[in-house]
């Protein structure tokens, strides 16, 4: 029930959440991704990777049923991101199925939601036309590592469940790695390269918006203030 307008000549990016444009039904139709050209079918990977990740990687709920299909989905999009290159008729099934149980509200069900990562990175996509999904890759490493004090458990239990990575004091920071190296391996830039130079003022840029539309505490703990904004911006750009 969820939809995203971009208005270039103002250079904004704006959602909106309304019962009445959620579809009655849907058809989906993998033969229509043959058309389309790899930078989008990777953009759908990693825009459905990150729709998952906004509504797992919060704190540990002890919900069995949204948990664990969110990391059955995360797996899901790990085969096939190390697959890419061999996809055929059942690739492009299990993306579209894989990408419409990621936002379709059914792992979101009585769980904690963030979506920090996609109101800071629109203003990417209004600003520099960043590709959607390359903007959510450019945020999310930093902001997840930003929000550690609260994230930490639930990130521990995806690098287990979802990476296989053995316990360990520096769990957490190696899933944030993996992550990195799994948006690495597609060929997703973690870093905004279409601004070059000193980013300070591409950084105020993105501020500035944030404050214009009241995003002055994003987070599932409203813990993400204007100035950690900042400073997210500034350890992602």
């Amino acid at each position: 029930m969820g939809a995203v307008v971009t208005k270039k000549a103002t250079q904004e990016k704006l959602g909106f959440l309304s019962p009445t444009v959620r579809p009655a039904f849907a058809v989906l139709d993998p033969d229509a991704m043959k058309t389309l050209p790899e930078r989008q079918l990777i953009n759908g990977l990693v825009d459905a990777w990150v729709h998952v990740c906004e509504q797992y990687i919060t704190s540990p709920t002890g919900h069995m049923v949204q948990e664990g299909y969110a990391e059955v989905l995360l797996r899901n999009l790990l085969v096939l991101g190390d697959s890419f290159e061999q996809r055929d008729d059942a690739w492009r099934a299990n993306l579209m199925w894989t990408a419409n149980q990621a936002l379709n509200g059914l792992i979101g069900t009585g769980m904690p939601q963030d979506w920090a990562t996609h109101m800071i990175g629109h203003q990417l996509t209004a600003l520099w036309h960043v590709d959607h999904a390359r903007s959510l890759a450019i945020i999310q490493p930093s902001l997840l590592r930003s929000q550690m004090e609260f994230k930490k458990g639930k990130i521990e239990q995806m690098g287990r469940n979802v990476f296989g990575l053995s316990s360990s004091d520096d769990l957490a920071e190696r899933t944030i790695n993996a992550i990195e190296a799994f948006y690495a391996k597609l060929n997703v830039d973690t870093r905004l390269s279409e601004v070059e130079g000193d980013k300070s003022e591409a950084i105020e840029a993105v501020i500035n918006k944030l404050q214009d539309y009241g995003y002055t505490k994003l987070g599932e703990n409203q813990a993400i203030t204007i100035d950690v904004s900042r400073q997210i911006l500034a350890n992602a750009l």
